[in-house]
C-alpha cells in the first residue's frame, strides 16, 4: 500500500490474523460504509493458482461446511489504527483468470448480517418498552463482541399487558430496524473500538461533534480531493403535519414537525422555502407521545435538500473520511460551502492506491460559519 498506510487481513470466528498467503493473494478490497438505510458491506479480490489451499478454505467456509466466516480489516496510517470492518462472509465466487491463476471474490456484510439469519415471528416482549426490546434482541449477539449502545426515545414507555403485547414481526435485523424507523431513529453495527469487537448503536442521527478536516477543492495545491460536485434539491425536504384530537370536541388540531434538534442542528443558513408539507392524517388515532414520535420521524427522513458527492486520495487528504460524521467544505462557493454530514464512504483499496468515494447532506445553502476546521 502507500508509504505509511497498512491494511490488516483477520480471518476466523475470534478474528486471528490471516495466513502470510492470504495477504499475498489479495489484490483489491471494497468496503462500504452506509449511513444506518443500508448494511456496511465488504469484498476482497484474491488471485489464487488453481491447486492453492486458499481456494479450498474459501469455499468450505463460504458453502456453509463451516458455519460462520468471519473478516475483519485495519487500516494503520501515520502510526493510528482504525479498523474498517468486522463482518460476515455472505458469498463466494470464482472468476477464470489466464495462466492458471483464478480470481477469488469474497463478499460480506457487517456483523447486522447474524440478525437477519434466525427468524422468530411471533416472539412477545410483555410489558417492555422498545428500548428495552431492542437490548434484548441484541444480548444474543454479546459472545461475537457486539456491544449494544441504545438511547431510549422520548415515547419509550411500556404498553400494559392488558392492551397490547408486542410481538416480533420478522428477523431480529427487520424488527430491530422497525422499531428504530418508528421514533425516527437509525440502527447500524461498526466495528470497534477494540479488535474483534463492534457496536450496535440504536438511537438517534447525531450530526454534531468534531469535524473531520475539510475536503478543500478549487484551491491549487491546498485541493485534497479528486472531484467533488452538489446538488439541491428543494422538493427533497418536508414538512410534516401530525395531528392531536381535542379531548372535548374530538376535532384533530394540526401541528407542524420542525426537523431541528439538540442533535441535528442546522447546517446551512439558508433552508429551502417554503418546504413541501406533509399532512399525516393517520396520527390523530395515536396517543400524542406517539404522533409527536411519527412527526419526528418523518422529518428527520425528509430534512435534507443539499447533496454532495465526490472522490479523494487518502494519502492526499492524510487520513480516512469516515461516514456517519461531520465534515468541512471549502472552495465549493459561497452556498456550497461550510458542513456536512458524511452519509456514506466507500474505501477503495489496491497495491499502492487508498481511494474514497463519499457522498454529503445538509438541510441548507451557505454555511453557518465563517470558515471550517482544516
Amino acid at each position: 500500500m502507500n508509504t505509511g498506510i497498512q491494511l490488516a487481513l483477520f480471518i476466523g470466528l475470534l478474528p486471528v490474523p490471516a495466513p502470510a498467503a492470504a495477504v499475498r493473494a489479495l489484490t483489491k478490497v471494497k468496503v462500504d460504509e452506509g449511513s444506518g438505510d443500508t448494511q456496511s458491506g465488504f469484498e476482497l479480490t484474491f488471485e489464487l493458482p488453481a491447486r492453492s489451499p486458499l481456494r479450498a478454505l474459501f469455499l468450505l467456509t463460504g458453502g456453509g461446511s463451516v458455519p460462520l466466516m468471519r473478516v475483519a480489516l485495519q487500516v494503520t496510517m501515520n502510526g493510528r489504527t482504525q479498523p474498517l470492518i468486522d463482518g460476515m462472509a455472505t458469498n463466494i465466487q470464482t472468476e477464470p483468470g489466464a495462466g492458471g491463476v483464478s480470481r477469488l471474490v469474497v463478499k460480506g456484510k457487517d456483523l447486522s448480517a447474524l440478525m437477519a439469519v434466525l427468524e422468530l415471528p411471533g416472539l412477545p416482549f410483555p410489558a417492555l418498552p422498545p428500548s428495552v426490546r431492542v437490548l434484548t434482541i441484541l444480548a444474543k449477539y454479546a459472545a461475537f463482541g457486539v456491544v449494544p449502545m441504545v438511547i431510549p426515545s422520548i415515547a419509550d414507555f411500556p404498553p400494559l399487558p392488558v392492551q397490547r403485547v408486542p410481538v416480533q414481526r420478522g428477523n431480529d435485523l427487520e424488527y430491530v430496524r422497525k422499531l428504530a424507523a418508528d421514533v425516527g431513529y437509525v440502527f447500524y453495527v461498526e466495528p470497534g473500538p477494540a479488535p474483534g469487537t463492534s457496536q450496535a448503536y440504536w438511537g438517534p442521527e447525531i450530526r454534531v461533534g468534531q469535524p473531520q478536516p475539510a475536503l478543500s477543492t478549487n484551491m491549487d495545491a491546498a485541493s485534497n480531493v479528486e472531484q467533488i460536485s452538489f446538488s439541491f434539491d428543494r422538493e427533497r425536504k418536508k414538512m410534516p403535519v401530525v395531528f392531536f384530537q381535542d379531548s372535548t370536541t374530538k376535532a384533530p388540531i394540526g401541528i407542524p414537525i420542525p426537523d431541528i434538534s439538540p442533535l441535528n442542528p442546522p447546517l446551512g443558513l439558508v433552508p429551502p422555502l417554503p418546504p413541501r408539507v406533509e399532512y399525516l392524517s393517520d396520527t390523530a388515532q395515536l396517543s400524542p407521545p406517539e404522533a409527536l414520535m411519527k412527526g419526528l420521524a418523518y422529518a428527520a427522513k425528509n430534512s435534507d435538500s443539499v447533496f454532495g458527492r465526490g472522490r479523494l486520495d487518502v494519502a492526499r487528504y492524510g487520513r480516512l473520511l469516515r461516514s456517519r460524521r461531520l465534515v468541512g467544505v471549502r472552495g465549493a462557493g459561497l452556498a456550497y460551502d461550510g458542513l456536512y454530514y458524511v452519509s456514506s464512504v466507500t474505501h477503495e483499496i489496491e497495491l499502492g492506491s487508498y481511494k474514497q468515494s463519499f457522498e454529503l447532506a445538509r438541510n441548507g445553502l451557505v454555511s453557518t460559519l465563517p470558515q471550517v476546521p482544516t
